[in-house]
């Protein structure tokens, strides 16, 4: 059982501590792991499911993004809010709490989703680069791999988020390329705020892989991670010195949990509408991969936005990638009582960086048996979306634990969304099963 959490006792972090002049410098200031998080979630997995959305239903899914983002941001926070206060992540905070079972299903089934993941949106690069270049994806595969560990292993925290932050301007290609597609806006406004439903497997499986690559449960462990390694990067190495959190850092943290996941939902609602008005208009409805959403986009909507399509989606995954095996092995270590940061050179969290490479390794080695990546790319989401509600019902009662938060439990209304995201999550899947 964690102490309960002390208000206005923990000194500022680094992020607080900045105080700029100006407005829009205060704003940005604030802006880390929830920004990065936001970003990630737009990994190529999440671009293929989005690119199938909008070229099997057109802009039918488009009122999507006004749903889960309010439910993702309640999230998100949420997971920031614990990492803050309690100063562990989210699956240290879950062992102390429950049971070993419990701990143990969401992290196995975390670490097999985030697998197929990363096997999915390594293939997507390098089929992408394969289409830019002319040079054959299974060479791009294993520098790519190569390259997202070597970052991982021998880069500092700093380093990384730093680099991280950079990357999240990649998706700025997907606004572009929606308005280079000359969309029916009346249509496309439409659909946003009229919701069309179909009962069909089709469209509530797609509904599902929507919901599951956007409210992802990697991004919780890895949102709650990050929060803490802020902390030890500004010099708070022990639990007790990160434990409790100043209602400035909580303010900072909800600046940037919310901006983060409205960029993310902003991408998302601009690639399904990108498709929607190129390859659901063509006919080219049948789109199994982000390469296919690229190939099939030139003719339609020209080079410019092929381009920024398939360059966003290379410039993103080296942001996604890295998440996902991040999140995965910050799960396992906290599970495991490991020590493990990306802040630690490799000797000092062996068990850690074996874990990441791990998994890259293994979502490496999926391409090369030819696992299909049509199937790793939209059943991967699905995968998401069926594991999400269990842990956000985890998340939701943790964060509304005095023991656990203290003073600063969730308020109501993080508590509301909460289980209304569950509810969602657990009702689009019961709809799918249902409907098969």
């Amino acid at each position: 059982m964690l102490p309960k959490a002390k208000r206005d006792t923990k000194p500022a972090t680094k992020r607080s501590k900045r105080h700029p002049t100006a407005p829009a410098r205060r704003f940005f200031a604030k802006l880390g792991p929830g920004v990065i998080t936001g970003a990630a979630d737009d990994d190529p997995s999440g671009i293929a499911t989005y690119s199938v959305a909008g070229a099997s239903f057109g802009f039918n899914l488009l009122w999507t993004a006004l749903l889960s983002f309010p439910l993702m941001a309640a999230v998100q926070l949420m997971c920031a809010r614990l990492g803050l206060v309690s100063g562990l992540g989210l699956a240290a905070v879950i062992r102390r709490r429950y049971s070993r079972p419990v701990l143990w299903f969401a992290c196995t089934l975390l670490v097999v989703a985030n697998t197929v993941n990363i096997g999915a949106d390594l293939g997507g690069m390098s089929e992408v680069t394969q289409m830019i270049t002319g040079v054959s994806a299974s060479v791009w595969l294993p520098l790519y791999a190569g390259l997202i560990v070597a970052l991982l292993i021998w880069s500092s925290y700093k380093t990384i988020a730093r680099i991280f932050k950079w990357l999240t301007l990649a998706l700025f290609a997907y606004i572009i390329s929606a308005f280079l597609a000359h969309p029916n806006w009346a249509q496309v406004l439409r659909a946003t705020f009229v919701p069309r439903i179909e009962w069909s497997v089709a469209y509530l499986a797609t509904f599902l892989g929507v919901l599951g690559t956007t409210i992802s449960p990697y991004l919780f462990f890895w949102q709650s991670a990050q929060e803490v390694e802020e902390d030890r990067a500004s010099g708070k190495k022990s639990i007790a010195k990160r434990r409790g959190a100043t209602p400035e850092e909580l303010r900072a943290a909800r600046t940037d949990v919310v901006t983060g996941m409205a960029y993310s939902n902003l991408i998302m609602y601009f690639i399904i509408l990108t498709a929607g008005a190129t390859l659901y208009v063509s006919g080219h409805r049948d789109i199994g991969t982000a390469r296919e959403a690229a190939e099939a986009l030139r003719p339609v909507a020209g080079n410019a936005a092929y381009i920024l399509f398939a360059v966003g989606l290379i410039g993103i995954g080296m942001l996604g990638v890295p998440v996902l095996a991040g999140s995965a092995a910050y799960a396992v270590s906290e599970a495991m009582h490991w020590r493990g940061s990306l802040e630690d050179r490799p000797p000092l969290s062996i068990k850690f960086y074996a874990v990441l490479a791990a998994a890259m390794v293994i979502g490496l080695g999926l391409n090369y048996a030819r696992v299909s990546a049509v199937h790793m790319l939209f059943w991967s989401a699905v995968l998401n979306g069926i594991l999400a509600a269990p842990l956000i019902v985890l998340v939701t009662l943790l964060t509304s634990d005095k023991t656990i938060m203290g003073d600063e439990v969730s308020p109501p209304l993080l508590r509301w969304l909460g289980w209304a995201t569950a509810l969602v999550m657990s009702a689009a899947t019961v709809a799918m099963v249902l409907a098969v």
